[in-house]
């Protein structure tokens, strides 16, 4: 088991490297360079002062230097002022006036246009945001549809198993963005709980209930019904193995044949489906977020990519492959110790 999690450590690394190679490349593109410029620069700038500006600010070197520097491996250069005295490439991060190395590698995520600070200052923040929100939404989801799908593949084909297996696929089949609107009609136009929330709705410094239960909701209601469905799936398929009917066979009661026999196997499948819920979470988060103007993750990826914020960019997709590639692992490894069959060789 050690050799397969270092084997794929050093896949995840290879694999983060090539995928920030091809998001590094193209939110580096000249659109988005001559963008950024101007946003620093004034919309009435001419091609000779954009041209002057990139220069300046190392975003006309070499690709793969540029990609070393942010990674941190090549030696980060400063700019120059009319004197020739060397300066930082951008005042409001402090960062210093002479080489040195400053990349990922060193926990330097780079400077936020947009913000006006480290991309650390406001990336972590966000993602603490993001992070209690997702915590609360899996609080609400797993146990509810755990729940649903275990009633449900107890008794295949019962008023029971048609009636939750109809609504779980509508849950599934209805996107966040229509049941955030759906939330929100609801509860501000008919029963009027926000009360002014919604106005008030200020990100994690000020969490209401429209810009956190009613997220939470929107994102909980769309993954119950997958998870759901496939812990149904995963029931009905152990309720007819032959170990079910020989426990039922001796006498022991349903109730006890499901608790004691069937439920710790048919948990086995919804478990890696429920790890895989952290990827999803991380594009719906994106979605619900801008819906409710929940200052976390989402909004900050939505803010970057409007604003060409390129380094806020590159910190997002990093964190982003991470999740995804760490909940595959755990997600494989854990498999592993809960089905002693599986044995990784």
């Amino acid at each position: 088991m050690l050799a397969f999690i270092v084997r794929r450590l050093g896949t995840m690394a290879l694999t983060m490297l090539c995928l920030t190679l091809v998001v590094f490349f193209m939110v580096n593109l000249e659109p988005n360079l001559r963008k950024l410029s101007i946003s620093q620069l004034d919309m009435r700038s001419s091609d000779a002062h954009i041209e002057s500006w990139l220069q300046r600010n190392g975003y006309r070197d070499n690709f793969f230097v540029r990609y070393g520097r942010w990674l941190g491996v090549v030696e980060k250069q400063p700019n120059f002022n009319a004197e020739g005295q060397p300066v930082p490439r951008f005042s409001y991060c402090n960062e210093p006036a002479e080489p040195h190395y400053g990349g990922i590698l060193q926990g330097d995520f780079g400077c936020s246009t947009k913000f006006k600070t480290t991309v650390a200052a406001k990336l972590f923040p966000a993602l603490r945001a993001t992070g209690i929100l997702m915590f609360w939404v899996m609080v609400v989801m797993v146990p509810i549809s755990l729940l649903i799908g275990i009633l449900a593949g107890m008794r295949e084909g019962s008023r029971t198993d048609r009636s939750l297996s109809v609504a779980s696929i509508t849950t599934t089949a209805t996107p966040e963005y229509v049941s955030g609107v759906i939330f929100t009609v609801i509860f501000a136009s008919w029963l009027g709980w926000l009360n002014g929330s919604a106005a008030s709705a200020t990100g994690p410094g000020g969490i209401t209930f429209y810009n956190f239960t009613l997220p939470v909701m929107t994102m909980a209601i769309y993954g119950i019904g997958y998870i759901a469905r496939m812990t149904r799936a995963s029931m009905v398929e152990v309720m007819t193995q032959q170990y079910i009917r020989t426990a039922r066979l001796k006498g022991l009661s349903f109730s006890a044949v499901v608790v004691k026999h069937a439920l710790r196997n048919a948990l086995i499948a919804p478990f890696t489906v429920i790890m895989l819920q952290f990827p999803w979470l991380l594009t719906g988060v994106v979605i619900v977020e801008v819906m409710f103007r929940y200052q976390g993750f989402g909004y900050t990826l939505v803010e970057a990519a409007g604003n060409n914020d390129i380094d806020l960019l590159l910190g997002c997709s990093l964190v982003s492959v991470a999740v995804v590639l760490s909940t595959q692992l755990i997600s494989d490894v854990g498999y592993a110790y809960l089905n002693p069959r599986i044995r990784v060789q």
